[in-house]
């Protein structure tokens, strides 16, 4: 076992209402963009009192993680680091080092591949080693993507085949009901370099739209397979929430809420948050408050499926990724595979080094 520590890099959110617009100068930091504009956004953040939700959930996910691996008999300190909020990820590897580690496992709270989701957090962690001048002294190897993880991927099966019973108790036929599964929108520009660059087309939406469809993909037929044909509808589909950015700049489209406004004959709404891992502010107030004001709107009967990140199963995906890293020979579990992407990422599925590269000046919130 070569590795002996883990990095566990998030997002980052405020704690207060006092940190909620320095969080956001720093998550849109070289783009100009006045106080006034932020508060905009703030307003989210306010209307929870300043916390964002992601840090406590963060702190979960860390508990029962190392909870996990001890009784996989995996002796690792986990250490967390964030990007726009503390504790930040520098401030963790300076304290990596004092600690005696060298060589460490990078995992993020994020499932799929392209810059903001993925790329960035290998950013972070070489920015993180030059501003503690520990380049060459600490090692972090951050984890593959695991939007086809099993362990991922059934607890959505589970939370769409337990609303769909809801929804059939309550009287709304499997043709009634469409099920729209949500992720954060980006710039299709980011959205088509998402990927080798092997793999780079204008207008494809790269990986991480073909990782996200493919999921869906599994994730009906596991439904179908459990439920049935006849209880399982036929109306999905992927659509994008939490836009960002200059208006004229093109970012992955529907919007949740117009596919919402423009549903006709349909008495009832499944959200799926299939693009997130923890119930943060963008779950909370994109779905909980204005998808489902959308659909009360239209009259239409809601339930947002919960996200991965309450189930054991999900810990046991970062614990997989992990024992990928320090075990020889552990098996890579894979439940599915956008064509390709194996042969791209190298044998230990890890993502490859010329994946995602280009960024966009437009970023996103989150």
């Amino acid at each position: 076992m070569t590795h002996t520590a883990i990095l566990f890099s998030s997002f980052g959110g405020p704690e207060k209402q006092e940190d909620v617009i320095p969080f956001l100068r720093n998550v849109t930091r070289g783009r100009g963009i006045p106080d006034e504009r932020l508060e905009e956004v703030a307003t989210h953040y306010r209307a929870l009192g300043g916390k964002s939700p992601i840090n406590e959930q963060n702190r979960d996910l860390i508990a029962r993680l190392e909870a996990e691996l001890k009784r996989r008999g995996i002796d690792l300190p986990v250490y967390w680091g964030n990007r726009n909020w503390e504790p930040y990820v520098a401030d963790t590897v300076r304290r990596i080092h004092e600690d005696g580690h060298t060589k460490v496992v990078g995992l993020v709270t994020s499932a799929y591949s392209s810059y903001s989701s993925c790329h960035q957090y290998h950013e972070d962690f070489r920015k993180a080693l030059d501003e503690t001048g520990l380049k060459g002294t600490v090692e972090i190897d951050k984890a593959r993507v695991y939007y086809n993880h099993p362990g991922f991927l059934e607890p959505v099966v589970d939370g769409v085949k337990n609303a769909l019973e809801a929804h059939r108790t309550n009287g709304h036929e499997a043709g009634a009901i469409e099920i729209l599964f949500s992720t954060h929108s980006i710039p299709t520009t980011m959205a088509d370099v998402s990927g080798p660059k092997s793999t780079w087309e204008k207008g494809s939406g790269g990986w991480y739209v073909a990782q996200h469809e493919a999921a869906i993909e599994y994730v009906m037929r596991r439904v179908r397979e459990d439920l049935g044909a006849e209880h399982t509808p036929e109306n999905y589909q992927l659509v994008y929430q939490s836009r960002s950015g200059a208006p004229h700049v093109p970012w992955l489209e529907p919007d949740i809420n117009d596919v919402i406004e423009d549903l006709e004959g349909r008495s009832a709404l499944i959200v799926v948050p299939i693009g997130f891992v923890t119930d943060h502010v963008e779950v909370v107030w994109d779905l909980d408050t204005e998808a489902k004001e959308s659909a009360e709107n239209k009259g239409l009967a809601f339930i947002r499926v919960p996200t991965s990140g309450s189930d054991d199963r999900y810990i046991g995906t970062l614990a997989d990724l992990v024992e990928e890293a320090v075990t020889p020979g552990f098996e890579r579990r894979a439940a599915i595979d956008v064509p390709g992407a194996l042969e791209n990422e190298g044998s230990t599925g890890a993502c490859g080094l010329e994946c995602c590269l280009v960024r966009t000046p437009e970023g996103t919130f989150a």
